[in-house]
């Protein structure tokens, strides 16, 4: 009787059956290697070198498809897909390698096929010639193919980091790998850049992403500094687009590279049917020969930017784009920052110029080898010649010179098969001065091979090349997250009017009229007071001034409406502060007009306009938020200019009026000399002006700044005004 089936452990199975596959997908199919390419890419385009399509004229696809599967043992199908993402046609990389005609699709299309390779013509692009440069002087490895019939190369000796220039994604077994890809002309400057200097700081010149399908990367610099530390992150990238104002409509003319057209007509279809986008009359894809576009009717008295900023929100015109720079290295895996990628890049590119260079020595002595042969026969033609005559078999012929000039048989197998026209005194000259020609660049090569700096600068005079020659602006805009909009629903959010607190410890209560009425006393901390008092409503956006030099922004709705007998919230606590950072003024505002006057304890005052706190992201944290050299003493908001009262240590007061003050767009202006001081004294008090303040205000006001006050009259005198508070 015959066992069916055999008992394995699952450990026996996983390491003899699972392993061996996932090894191979994760080897030879899914991850790029250092010049940047995956197998089937590398089979593909080395097929087509070797196929001469890197100067002739185009072919059918399908004549390279067939060609390939001599390397890959993959169907024609999968050849011929990748054979499209690698063409000019499809417009997936920023710099393709295979020029191609007839109809390949489009990367940013889900719907718009290919046409069947027997229609489509294809040959490699011009850039091609830096992918294979010098592939036949040993530069890299070559393998069988999967039946040893044929060799392929391992790696191609391309001349700049492709792995960073190219777009690449895969899924491999257990892991993956996502890499955006960068403007040419920036990798190559950098790598320039970081060769003469390995502490170059990349981001000097790596300035973000570009895609071939261009939009807006919006640009955070710690993300970004992640992503070009350790390998990992993303980022965001929006679409671009134009409003049409005589026909009332949007034209979306560039997508994020991680969607397509119809996903995003999708996406707002649903929208408008689920009734939460209520502005779009019609929307329909206009994409032609001229490139892609996407119309966005709108109805009347809509404003298209408010638009865009809801469709960014709530569509993949907004999308983003998660980073994972796993390459094969010395056939293992490995996550890699920028800097890491391009040290493993040059080691690579150094072993391929020094393989090239070797490959040269070796052919140069050879030659030279063999002239040095010629030379001694050269000396003697007419013994060389006797020698011949009088050998009576052809097989003795290379003995006997070998014997009669003391040359190898190398040598003499060279002489023996120059032609007879060639012994003549011009030829012998030639030779001669081609010895002395050969011996000077054996030298300049073995010169070059004992100089790391002469190797570098062989690869920089390459980078320069390519930068020269295939270099081009950008097709990704760059755009800082603080200088964009972003949709906040706030239909939602009621609108009512409010009172305000804030306590000197820092603690913040909202209270409706009806509740503050019927409330009693504050409740407050042992030794707090309550410092600020405003009226405002429930929409009324919130600015917190701290002695960090810090401004944290927040909504008056994102607080819950309280009570006077409740302490209410801690604001270093609820606006997750710096530790030690303390609470010393409260703006509210809701168009952000007027200004803040900041005076310091040396007598300046800094009138800066409250709209510099204004930003188009919902910013939580501003830093430098005012003068951080000098102590400030008191923080005002006024929307009218007004008389303000300082009190100094010497016992002098003075009054100025905000109105004589020039307003300053930057947040950290330290302002202009309203009192002066000299250099013991200091300004301790400063207040709005009363009128219950003083007998005669005049007197101590000025027409003109800086001004030194007047002492302060009897009659004036109070005790809270004469004490110096520190």
């Amino acid at each position: 009787m015959s066992i069916l089936h055999r008992e394995q452990k699952i450990t026996d199975t996983l390491e003899q059956n699972y392993m061996p596959y996932a090894m191979s997908v994760i080897i030879s199919r899914a991850i790029p290697e250092i010049d940047g390419f995956k197998p089937s890419h590398r089979k593909l385009l080395y097929t087509m070198y070797k196929m001469g399509l890197i100067n002739g004229a185009r072919t059918k696809s399908a004549n390279v498809v067939g060609q390939t599967m001599k390397l890959n043992p993959h169907g024609d199908m999968a050849i011929y897909e990748t054979l499209v993402r690698l063409s000019r046609g499809y417009q997936a990389l920023l710099h393709p390698f295979i020029d191609s005609k007839g109809n390949f699709g489009k990367h940013y299309s889900r719907d718009m096929a290919y046409a069947a390779s027997r229609y489509t013509e294809i040959k490699l692009d011009n850039i091609c010639t830096e992918i294979f440069n010098n592939i036949d002087k040993d530069t890299v490895d070559f393998c069988d193919n999967y039946d040893s019939t044929m060799k392929e190369p391992v790696l191609l000796p391309i001349t700049f980091p492709n792995v960073l220039v190219s777009a690449n994604s895969g899924i491999a077994v257990g892991m993956a790998n996502s890499i955006c890809s960068f403007n040419l002309k920036e990798v190559c400057e950098t790598t320039i850049e970081y060769i003469r200097n390995p502490e170059h700081i990349i981001a000097h010149t790596l300035k973000a992403p570009d895609f071939s399908t261009g939009g807006s990367i919006i640009f955070s610099h710690s993300e970004m500094d992640n992503i070009y530390r350790n390998g990992r992150g993303s980022f965001k990238i929006r679409a671009k687009y134009n409003f049409d104002k005589k026909n009332n409509c949007i034209e979306v003319v560039q997508i994020p590279y991680t969607t397509t057209v119809e996903a995003i007509i999708d996406k707002i279809i649903e929208h408008i049917k689920g009734g939460r986008i209520k502005d779009i009359s019609d929307i329909r894809d206009e994409t032609d020969l001229s490139g892609l576009k996407l119309t966005i009717d709108l109805k009347r008295g809509i404003e298209p930017d408010k638009l865009m900023q809801k469709l960014y929100k709530m569509t993949p015109l907004e999308d983003s784009f998660g980073c994972n720079f796993n390459i094969l290295v010395g056939g293992m895996p490995r996550v890699m920052g920028i800097a890491e990628i391009l040290d493993e890049w040059l080691a690579f590119r150094t072993e391929c110029i020094k393989r090239g260079l070797f490959y040269e020595l070796n052919r140069k002595k050879a030659l030279l080898h063999l002239l040095y042969g010629l030379k001694k026969i050269l000396l003697d033609i007419d013994k060389a010649i006797k020698i011949v005559r009088e050998t009576d078999e052809e097989a003795e012929v290379v003995p006997n010179l070998m014997i009669g000039f003391g040359i190898d048989e190398v040598q003499a197998e060279f002489v023996a098969e120059i032609k007879l026209r060639n012994l003549n005194r011009q030829y012998i000259l030639k030779k001669t001065q081609e010895t002395s020609n050969l011996e000077k660049e054996i030298a300049e090569i073995e010169e070059t091979l004992n100089s790391k700096a002469k190797v570098k600068n062989i690869i920089i005079k390459d980078l320069q090349t390519v930068i020269k020659k295939y270099g081009k602006n950008r097709s990704t805009d760059i755009i800082f997250e603080d200088e964009i909009e972003v949709f906040v629903e706030e239909e939602h959010i009621e609108d009512y009017p409010v009172n305000l607190f804030l306590t000197k410890s820092g603690y913040f209560k909202k209270i409706t009229p009806l509740s503050l009425r019927m409330g009693g006393e504050h409740k407050l901390k042992e030794g707090d007071v309550i410092s600020q008092t405003i009226e405002a409503t429930n929409k009324t956006e919130l600015l917190f001034f701290t002695d960090k030099f810090q401004v944290y922004k927040a909504k008056v709705h994102e607080f819950d409406d309280t009570k006077a007998s409740v302490l209410g919230d801690y604001i270093p606590t609820k606006q997750s502060m710096d530790e030690g950072e303390n609470v010393v003024f409260m703006v509210a505002t809701i168009d952000y007009s007027g200004y803040v006057i900041v005076c310091f304890n040396n007598g300046k005052i800094a009138k800066i306009e409250l709209c510099s706190y204004a930003t188009k992201t919902n910013r939580k944290k501003l830093i430098n938020a005012y003068y951080d050299k000098i102590l400030a003493k008191a923080f005002f908001h006024i929307t009218n200019e007004t008389d303000l009262v300082f009190y100094a240590s010497n016992g002098k007061v003075l009054i100025i009026n905000t109105g004589a003050l020039t307003p300053k767009s930057s947040k950290t202006t330290g302002g202009v000399s309203g009192m002066t001081l000299k250099s013991k004294n200091f300004v301790f008090k400063v207040e709005p002006l009363k009128e219950e303040l003083f007998n005669n205000s005049d007197y101590y006001k000025t027409k003109t700044l800086p001004a030194v006050g007047s002492f302060l009259k009897a009659i004036d005198k109070e005790d809270d005004q004469l004490k110096i508070e520190n």
